[in-house]
């Protein structure tokens, strides 16, 4: 597998090219900003109407990659994008609409239960299930971080399950495609074979899709504070990602 330099990621991206680029896209600190319980991020108007104008003229080369499921992005963007990674990539929704969703790791209940344990034990700890996968937010409970981490880590040696650390949550999931993954699939079929990649995202959990953006001849754009990435550009915050997408249109 190629390697990816990693650096820091400072300059503002080029305008996008609209007729040459396919324009892969996280939801959460990318198109929404990260917020204390994830329930609590809806549809906004604007988004959705920058999302549908870029889906018509981009000819549908427009997709979404998000640690989100399917349900979840489709509610809080208005099902304006129908091609969609979610769970990490995991779960994927075809251009022409198709979907076969893998099926759940066994040990997932176990790993739920585990995580509701301790969110009993610290208040503040918020579990979310995905169906495919199991998170431990800590945002509003940091001083929680080690615990989260170490009992996440037990569960992942014992079961298999791969561990997704991110931004102040850990995540527990099906072994499968990443985001990179699903870029690289996206991209070798219509409507975005041929097409010049470029993928905006925040979080670690992103790097797969930035470096698969760029062995792919595309580019990657970090949102947030500057920090070692395989990204090549960077936007400021959830606003500079919407100007940046609407002064394309």
């Amino acid at each position: 597998m190629t390697i990816i330099e990693q650096t820091p990621a400072e300059l503002a991206p080029p305008a996008l090219d609209l007729a040459r680029s396919a324009l892969f896209l996280d939801l959460d600190g990318t198109l929404a900003p990260l917020v204390a319980r994830p329930q609590d991020v809806g549809p906004e108007p604007r988004r959705t109407a920058i999302l549908e104008e870029l889906v018509r003229r981009m000819d549908g080369r427009v997709a979404i990659l998000s640690g989100r499921t399917l349900a979840e992005i489709d509610h809080i963007l208005d099902r304006a994008v129908r091609p969609v990674a979610a769970v990490h990539g995991l779960d994927r929704r075809e251009p022409d609409g198709t979907h076969s969703p893998p099926e759940p790791h066994p040990d997932l209940p176990a790993v739920a239960a585990a995580f509701h344990g301790l969110a009993t034990a610290a208040p503040g700890l918020l579990v979310e299930t995905k169906g495919l996968s199991v998170a431990l937010h800590y945002r509003q409970a940091p001083d929680q971080a080690e615990a989260v981490r170490a009992l996440a880590g037990d569960w992942a040696e014992r079961t298999g399950l791969k561990m997704q650390p991110g931004h102040m949550v850990v995540e527990l999931r099906t072994p499968g495609p990443d985001k990179g993954d699903s870029l690289a699939a996206f991209m070798d079929a219509a409507p975005f074979r041929g097409a010049i990649p470029v993928f905006v995202g925040d979080d670690q959990t992103d790097e797969p899709a930035f470096a698969a953006a760029r062995r792919l001849g595309g580019a990657g754009v970090l949102v947030g504070q500057i920090r070692n990435s395989a990204a090549t550009h960077r936007l400021e915050d959830v606003d500079a990602v919407l100007n940046w997408l609407e002064a394309a249109l």
